[in-house]
């Protein structure tokens, strides 16, 4: 082999060899960095779409689930619940965006009429405003919910660190406000646009999280007449029924909550807490 075919022998194989580098490298950043990998998941946008973790479709349940991670039998799952702890037939009556001092007490009072037992899903300065209520809402034998501290229905696209301070401030307000009664069990996303993140830090602050079936639609006021009718139409959806105590005058839930209670108990319907832990 002469002089000159050793050299271009040589130049062949250096770029050869470069060229699998290169493509090795290409490999490692796709593998380490999968799309999308920047952006924030909604995989409980508020609104019917696809069925959620436990089966069951309607509002707060999302478009494109993303699978749960794993997690040990006493840890709380980071899916999203909708069923019931009572099982079966039974309903689960949640309360969002409170406490509220006009309006609180008064759906306390319904609760109590029919002997029902909600979730109530605070916002975390709203808790340390009226700690009273909190402690009431404690006292009736119901649970408490973070809903985060300022209802930022845009929180899902927002840095995680954004998401975790939204989440874990507000859990400690409310608390603070029970006044160590009790813990903190769910967390509800604003607009029910739950994140992976979102979803995986409050599930590792041992809260589940929770979404809904039923939008009852009482947050537009749009009469008591219509509310009634918005569960009746949808309870089929599943058996988380969202309602609000807070923002905004409250009066038309109140009646509607009533009213859904006394058709629930001639329907022969139970009412109980969402579940917290895995099946």
């Amino acid at each position: 082999m002469t002089r000159t075919q050793k050299h271009s022998l040589r130049a062949r194989i250096a770029v050869a060899a470069s060229a699998a580098a290169v493509a090795a490298t290409v490999w490692g950043v796709t593998t380490l960095l999968p799309a999308g990998a920047d952006h924030p998941v909604h995989d409980n946008a508020s609104g019917a779409g696809a069925a959620p973790a436990d089966g069951k479709r309607g509002g707060g349940s999302g478009t494109t689930p993303a699978p749960s991670s794993p997690a040990p039998s006493s840890a709380v799952p980071d899916g999203i619940a909708h069923a019931s702890e009572a099982g079966g037939n039974a309903v689960n009556i949640t309360i969002d965006d409170g406490p509220d001092p006009r309006w609180t007490p008064q759906v306390l009072d319904v609760l109590a009429k029919y002997d029902v037992k909600a979730v109530f899903c605070m916002i975390g300065p709203q808790a340390k405003a009226h700690p009273d209520l909190v402690r009431q809402v404690v006292a009736a034998g119901h649970r408490l919910c973070d809903h985060t501290m300022d209802h930022d229905t845009t929180m899902a696209k927002k840095p995680v660190a954004y998401q975790e301070a939204q989440i874990l401030d507000a859990k400690k307000l409310i608390e603070e406000a029970a006044g160590g009664a009790a813990k903190v069990e769910y967390y509800r996303a604003p607009g029910g646009a739950f994140t992976p993140d979102s979803r995986r830090i409050a599930a590792a602050a041992g809260m589940r999280p929770l979404g809904w079936n039923v939008d009852t639609k009482d947050f537009g006021k749009p009469g008591t007449a219509a509310i009634v009718a918005n569960v009746k139409r949808e309870i089929g959806n599943g058996p988380t029924v969202l309602f609000h105590d807070g923002g905004g005058d409250r009066r038309q839930t109140v009646a509607a909550l009533d009213q859904v209670l006394a058709w629930l108990k001639d329907q022969g319907r139970p009412t109980g807490f969402p579940v917290r832990t895995a099946p």
